[in-house]
């Protein structure tokens, strides 16, 4: 794409698609905790075991597992609604279904346990839903140009409406029974629900397989073959293995190393809580909206390259918190670095993932390489506490940094095999 082709920032921020995306983000946002971390408050008020709450929370995996049914959203419409379209059909269809989950376990309580859990799952499989509906629909709606602020806008509804589920759900349970909390969070899906009602569905075609063995090989074999034949065997080889490595240095810091670090480096829950929490949640959302107008302006490959290496760097930011234990100041400038260039490789990582997509796949093929991105560093991070054991937090700090080299190196080496393919942005 010629740089007078492509669209000015104001133009990709300011379109139709991105104010749908803010919405559609909450209603993303909405459920994850819901069948997560708040839920586990509710639990333990409620009596219920440690063991049995990890368990119950654990519905929460139900995410990481959306690329087994993405399938079904590419080639099959969607029960009842199929008249609003492929996408908006089957996100209309999830987001009913969080809100009858949802005011369902308000009405069964944990008392009814095992129904109480099937509701859980039944929320956390609407939500991963969602996550594949929407995916689909923003990748379908706009260019690669302007992935970058539709996936901005989107990450500001989904903080909104993390921070509803968060903060403000413990904020009202002190003062209201949980069962009430969790009616207002399934009225709260209201919201979103009219937003998709008003919105517009992408202009993309998929063709309904009219035999059941071209159904199983449209949803399971052609999404893999396509990417390869689009590629090339080598060349889709190699983006499977960067998408497998740029992420390595972030996500082995998402795991549980961090708490016990902080609380090790002498910080107090509640100041752990305001600046990692809170002050870094926004901190981040201006990462994204960074992240958005650097894709608008420059396209995903070039902001891509700089947000992987300056991500990884900001792990060498926690070497300054270690002679420093308790400082907050310290402690926020390292936040702010690192939530910062979080949010921008964020949108960045996105688009350039949304770039490498056939729409023909679209709900495949991106929830498939979406899954693929966090793998291998939580892989590292489940280690994490015996290598720092071992060694040290310093040390740990500096390994998840120097992992970025590889991806880095091989990035280089694909930008220009992308440009000859006509996929330079």
């Amino acid at each position: 794409m010629t740089a007078a082709a492509k669209p000015s920032v104001w133009k990709s921020f300011s379109q139709p698609a991105a104010w749908t995306m803010f919405y559609f983000g909450f209603s993303s946002g909405l459920p994850f905790l819901l069948v997560a971390g708040t839920l586990a408050y509710w639990l333990k008020e409620h009596g219920i075991d440690l063991k049995e709450i990890t368990i119950i929370a654990g519905a929460g995996m139900t995410y990481a597992l959306k690329f087994l049914w993405a399938p079904l959203l590419d080639h099959s419409a969607p029960p009842f609604f199929s008249r609003m379209g492929l996408r908006r059909g089957w996100l209309l269809l999830a987001q009913i279904s969080v809100a009858i989950g949802l005011l369902g376990m308000s009405l069964a309580t944990p008392d009814a346990l095992v129904l109480f859990v099937a509701l859980t799952l039944l929320v956390a499989f609407a939500g991963a839903t969602q996550d594949i509906a929407v995916d689909a629909y923003r990748i379908e709606i706009a260019p690669v140009a302007d992935q970058g602020a539709l996936v901005a806008t989107y990450s500001l509804g989904y903080r909104f409406a993390l921070i509803l589920t968060g903060a403000f759900a413990l904020g009202f349970a002190d003062h209201m029974p949980w069962p009430r909390v969790y009616q207002l969070m399934a009225v709260a899906m209201l919201i979103p629900i009219g937003a998709n009602l008003r919105a517009v569905e992408p202009a993309a075609r998929h063709r309904a397989p009219t035999r059941w063995g071209e159904a199983m090989r449209q949803m399971f074999v052609d999404p893999f073959s396509d990417f390869f034949r689009r590629f090339g065997v080598v060349l889709a080889l190699m983006l499977l293995l960067f998408i497998l490595l740029f992420k390595i240095p972030e996500q082995a810091l998402v795991g549980g190393i961090m708490s016990p670090f902080y609380l090790d480096m002498g910080f107090t829950k509640t100041q752990i809580g305001a600046i990692t929490k809170f002050y870094g949640v926004w901190i981040g959302i201006a990462g994204v909206f960074v992240g958005g107008a650097a894709v608008a302006r420059w396209g995903a490959h070039r902001p891509l390259l700089a947000a992987v290496v300056l991500c990884a760097a900001c792990n060498l930011l926690y070497l300054w918190l270690i002679p420093n234990p308790g400082n907050l100041l310290v402690l926020t400038a390292v936040i702010s670095g690192e939530n910062f260039m979080l949010g921008v490789l964020g949108t960045t990582a996105v688009a350039f993932l949304s770039s490498l997509v056939n729409r023909e796949h679209t709900a495949t093929q991106y929830a498939l390489l979406s899954s693929m991105v966090n793998l291998p560093g939580k892989v590292l991070g489940l280690f994490a506490g015996g290598i720092v054991e071992a060694t040290s937090y310093g040390t740990y700090f500096v390994i998840a940094t120097l992992a970025v080299a590889p991806a880095a190196a091989l990035f280089l080496w694909l930008l220009p095999r992308l440009k000859l393919q006509g996929r330079e942005d």
